[in-house]
């Protein structure tokens, strides 16, 4: 008899412990609290998070007076909180709680405040399971709510720029297809995993409307170690990541040069520290990016987190 591991491998189990994670891909370009993204949990299954997120980008170019209205954060701190529950077999219901803190350099100003929430269903539509192991596949979609702080100020009073407020004021739809395929090249612990996601945005606050998003993240990680009871695993591996952004709107303008596009490059590693318990870290950097005029690229993240798997009994 076939059962699932921890993380839904698929191929000669051990037990009868059987957990299988969702999560997506925010905007932040940061792998979640599942080391395979395509896989949800199975019925009754739950799951809760924290993932640290920082983020760093370059400075405003020419920079001359007030705070243009696309200026984004030089340094950000985003701590997401996580609740995924598998209400059915193949479908997740996730809500995600962002807790934001933005810097701007050029005026030291920080700010901290409650982000934009998510609630999202995931739906895997293929698996397929062989002797190498199995593959997956399955998306994701739902709205982003404007749950966030849209009243931050610098010093003077004067309302900061929506793309520095922890919100946006704006509801918008996130979409995302996920892939999973283990036993890459015939090795069983090789495993590639791929996250494509968009947020499409609408306006917000201050007659704002940010570019909408459009990411692919593909990471290839290998199982060094797994223990028998699969109580204890290490996935790790090199990510890159794509990113573009569109253009910024303020009053009705497209403001040219406010988006671009990115590629990021890194690594990111998992520790199962006991059944249905891990912890993750990830680093990626800017390898190579399209300059613009108000273009602020992302120098580099660093995120780490812990996530716990239960079972929920209604």
């Amino acid at each position: 008899m076939k059962s699932w591991n921890l993380f839904g491998r698929g191929c000669r189990m051990r037990g009868a412990l059987a957990v299988a994670v969702l999560f997506f891909g925010a905007t932040a370009s940061r792998q979640g609290p599942a080391p395979e993204t395509a896989p949800p949990l199975f019925p009754g299954g739950g799951l809760v998070s924290y993932n640290s997120v920082f983020t760093t980008r370059g400075p405003v170019p020419a920079l001359s007076g007030n705070i243009p209205a696309t200026a984004r954060p030089t340094f950000e701190h985003e701590g997401d909180f996580n609740f995924t529950w598998g209400f059915y077999r193949n479908f997740d219901l996730t809500i995600l709680v962002p807790i934001v803190t933005n810097q701007f350099e050029a005026t030291a100003l920080t700010r901290t405040g409650l982000g934009d929430a998510m609630a999202l269903v995931k739906y895997r539509f293929y698996r397929r399971d062989s002797q190498r192991g199995t593959t997956q596949a399955s998306v994701s979609f739902g709205p982003k709510v404007p749950t966030g702080r849209t009243d931050s100020a610098d010093s003077n009073g004067n309302p900061l720029p929506t793309s520095l407020q922890p919100g946006s004021g704006s509801t918008d739809f996130f979409l995302a297809a996920n892939w999973t395929y283990t036993g890459l090249f015939k090795v069983w612990r090789l495993v590639a995993d791929e996250d494509i996601h968009s947020l499409l945005r609408s306006q917000g606050t201050q007659k704002t409307r940010l570019g909408s998003d459009i990411e692919s993240r593909f990471w290839l990680s290998y199982r060094p170690y797994e223990s028998k009871n699969v109580a204890r695993e290490w996935f790790i591996g090199p990510v890159l990541t794509w990113m573009h952004s569109q253009d910024d709107r303020v009053a009705g303008i497209t403001q040219s040069g406010s988006g671009g596009d990115l590629l990021l490059a890194g690594a990111t590693t998992y520790v199962g520290l006991r059944p249905g318990m891990h912890v993750w870290l990830g680093t990626d950097w800017d390898v190579v990016h399209r300059s613009g005029a108000q273009f602020m690229p992302i120098r580099r993240h660093i995120s780490f987190g812990i996530a716990q798997q239960f079972r929920i009994h209604l």
